[in-house]
């Protein structure tokens, strides 16, 4: 006597299947990322402190600065200039690109 399979051997029909297929078809919207932002901010005539980026970015001043030194200097080959001002802030902004 032969056995029964006890799964149906038929493909299942799964639903919605459609709608996923209608949302994956338009294209993705364009996301300002928190690394453009700062480069941004860096590009400004004037540039940004550490306070600026914390308030664009919602980091901490410690992973803002490790943000400068590890993706912006090494990472991406950007020259970031350092410089405090007469009102003892210190600012930073980009000098020119490494070749």
């Amino acid at each position: 006597m032969a056995k029964k399979p006890t799964k149906p051997t038929a493909p299942r029909i799964t639903r919605g299947k459609a709608a996923k297929t209608r949302k994956a078809a338009q294209p993705p919207a364009a996301k300002t990322t928190k690394q453009d932002q700062v480069l941004a901010l860096l590009r400004r005539q004037n540039g940004a402190s550490i306070d600026e980026i914390v308030a664009a970015t919602d980091w901490q001043p410690h992973s803002a600065r490790g943000f400068l030194a590890g993706a912006v200097k090494k990472r991406l080959g950007i020259d970031v200039v350092s410089e405090k001002g007469e009102d003892g802030v210190r600012r930073y902004h980009v000098a020119a690109l490494k070749s």
